[in-house]
């Protein structure tokens, strides 16, 4: 894993345990979190054209910014609990996408794999 992750990950503990808050860290609530996250994420494009979400305001880039490090958080803090390297599972997962969408059939589309 990396440092940058791992010191996050270290971060985030510290941070739960000052607060006394790992009781409430299940895992179940912390999938709930990224979930309730995202949503808030999107709810800075609901709305928006293609275009306008393709060009934001610094202040717009900025809010998005910080739902997208409560995501991060929040998925961090999960794979912590479940003892997933979050990075591993990443690699893994591209890997998979790899193989289900080769190049030569999948590049300029969006069909699913199984259409492909």
């Amino acid at each position: 894993m990396s440092q940058d992750i791992e010191a996050l990950r270290a971060a985030l503990r510290a941070f739960a345990l000052e607060r006394d808050w790992e009781q409430f860290h299940s895992p179940k609530n912390l999938a709930l979190s990224v979930s309730i996250e995202a949503a808030e994420l999107l709810e800075h494009f609901q709305w928006l054209t293609e275009a306008q979400s393709r060009d934001l305001s610094e202040e717009q880039r900025q809010q998005v910014g910080h739902e997208i490090a409560d995501v991060l958080l929040y998925l961090l803090q999960l794979a912590d609990k479940l003892d997933i390297d979050p990075v591993a599972a990443a690699h893994q997962k591209l890997a998979m996408n790899a193989a289900k969408y080769p190049v030569d059939r999948a590049k300029g589309t969006s069909r699913k794999y199984t259409e492909l």
